[in-house]
């Protein structure tokens, strides 16, 4: 399974910007269509907020890639 580091600015992101910033859905409805098809998980579990704050240190993983938050350095 690929992995993936994300740096993100600022403490977290939104799950759905998340999938956006990481080119893996093509927009906000794309995003939204996923996460509340239960295809996203959140450090392991499944997830259906779209909305859902993601920190460094958290993992995100869709489509057979994970994707670990890190911080902006």
């Amino acid at each position: 399974m690929a992995r993936t580091e994300i740096p993100i600015a600022g403490e977290s992101i939104r799950l759905g910007q998340l999938l956006k910033f990481a080119s893996v859905v093509e927009d906000g409805a794309d995003a939204r269509a996923v996460v509340e098809a239960g295809e996203v998980q959140v450090n392991g579990e499944v997830d259906l907020r779209r909305g859902r704050q993601v920190r460094p240190g958290d993992t995100v993983t869709y489509a057979g890639e994970t994707f670990a938050i890190i911080a902006e350095a």
